[in-house]
């Protein structure tokens, strides 16, 4: 059963960072291409960001780039996402997901999604 399960949100004021976790178990983590992808409240899903296998590729949403840095360590199983310089619209749920196929912008099913964290960013 795939389970995934974020952590590192919370309430940051604009300009500061947070570290996004991704618990991956139940399949085998390393052969999957992984994402984050958000919802903002009223909103549809927004891709954020895709990470190859073996980590050495990765892709952004525009609107992230040079802010975000995605990551992942395949020996222990956790996906990471470094939000930088952070702003009030980046506020939203986030979730991180599994791709059925290689791909860089996709948002799966919600099938593969986690619980998702929310980062909050406000004064």
């Amino acid at each position: 059963q795939v389970q995934l399960v974020e952590s590192g949100g919370g309430l940051v004021q604009p300009g500061g960072s947070l570290r996004l976790s991704c618990a991956a178990s139940g399949f085998t983590f390393s052969i999957y291409y992984m994402s984050w992808v958000r919802q903002a409240p009223g909103k549809g899903p927004e891709w954020v960001s895709t990470i190859n296998t073996i980590g050495t590729n990765t892709g952004y949403a525009d609107s992230v780039k040079g802010r975000f840095t995605i990551d992942r360590d395949n020996a222990k199983n956790p996906l990471y996402l470094q939000m930088n310089s952070l702003k009030p619209e980046n506020t939203a749920l986030y979730y991180c997901a599994r791709l059925p196929r290689p791909n860089y912008g996709m948002i799966p099913l919600r099938n593969y999604w986690g619980q998702g964290t929310q980062v909050t960013v406000s004064s």
